[in-house]
């Protein structure tokens, strides 16, 4: 998706190892944001530190754009099919003020932003989900029967393993409840990026200066016990509503904002859709495959942690075995 071609393992490794040192400094590094040119004196070595790692992030990502700008000349000049990758929309970005295409510094940071955004969120979401359903083991059971139900009814007709496929997703009210109960219960950001007031307005009574820099308390939205029943208890079934599947909740925000784990309005996530397939996706697959439970003596901790997104202070050990689906 993101640099059009299938990369090689070590060029993955060399990707995640960078991107992981990245997010695990974000919040040494934010340090630089204050008052830059103060910072960078204060904070030197930190300073230094960042420029060494940008330097080896540009060495891995730049060879992959050029390898990409060649083979779209090539697939052009010979007329060859050719499918649109996110890169090939940066390469072909002109600022209209300035006059002048994206430089090799500003599509590095653009892909970068676009491979954490797509992969940490999710992952750190799917961890939350998971943990949850370890520490709820009547939830992950009655996940369990609504997913057998689905997939158990087509593996007695096929001699393999069936797995949970994109098409059985659509038929599981449940499991899209537990995602959206472990989006409200813990957003993988407490905030969305902040936006600029264009005009002067008044909001409930405040006045809300021009200019001014604003920002969504994400996390305390769906912990809001005016909205939320019990807003500490992970309760998927808070969205099901009887004779319906669900579909119902809006989580663009677009008709009424209860939570928004990917912002809302023009400036929503525009990979929200996808990122809840995903979600859906293992989730289903990884309770349908093994039975989840905590690991003897060691209780689920729910504690939080800011990295890059709020991870578990202590992440999620269980005990895993695998079910023999038969039906």
């Amino acid at each position: 998706m993101c640099f059009g071609d299938k990369l090689e393992e070590s060029q993955i490794r060399q990707i995640e190892n960078i991107q992981r040192k990245m997010l695990l400094g974000f919040r040494r590094f934010n340090m630089l944001n204050f008052f830059p040119r103060v910072g960078k004196i204060i904070f030197r070595n930190r300073w230094k530190e960042l420029i060494e790692l940008r330097q080896e992030q540009e060495s891995i990502i730049i060879p992959l754009i050029e390898a990409r700008r060649r083979t779209k000349e090539q697939k052009i000049e010979h007329g060859d099919e050719f499918v649109v990758a996110y890169v090939d929309t940066l390469l072909n970005l002109e600022l209209p003020e300035e006059k002048r295409n994206l430089n090799h510094g500003e599509i590095v940071t653009l892909c970068t932003e676009f491979l954490s955004a797509g992969t940490d969120t999710t992952s750190t979401a799917l961890q939350w989900v998971m943990a949850n359903l370890v520490k709820n083991p009547s939830i992950q059971e009655k996940l369990y029967q609504e997913i057998a139900s689905v997939v158990g009814e087509k593996q007695s007709k096929l001699t393999d393993e069936e797995v949970v496929k994109e098409e059985d997703l659509q038929k599981m009210p449940y499991l899209k409840a537990v995602i959206l109960e472990g989006l409200r219960r813990h957003p993988p950001g407490h905030f969305v990026l902040p936006h600029t007031v264009t005009e002067e307005v008044e909001l409930n009574g405040y006045v809300i200066p021009k200019d001014v820099t604003i920002n969504f308390m994400v996390a305390e939205m769906g912990l809001d016990p005016k909205v939320w029943e019990d807003p500490l208890e992970f309760r998927p079934e808070r969205f099901l509503v009887e004779g319906s599947d669900n579909e119902g909740f809006d989580i663009t925000g677009s008709r009424e904002i209860k939570m928004m784990p990917f912002g809302a309005g023009r400036r929503i996530c525009p990979a929200y859709a996808l990122a809840m397939l995903h979600l859906e996706y293992f989730v289903a697959n990884l309770v349908w495959h093994f039975q989840w439970k905590p690991v003897e003596g060691d209780d689920v901790d729910l504690t939080e942690i800011l990295e890059f997104t709020v991870v578990m202070k202590n992440p999620l050990r269980a005990c895993i075995c695998p079910r023999v689906n038969s039906v």
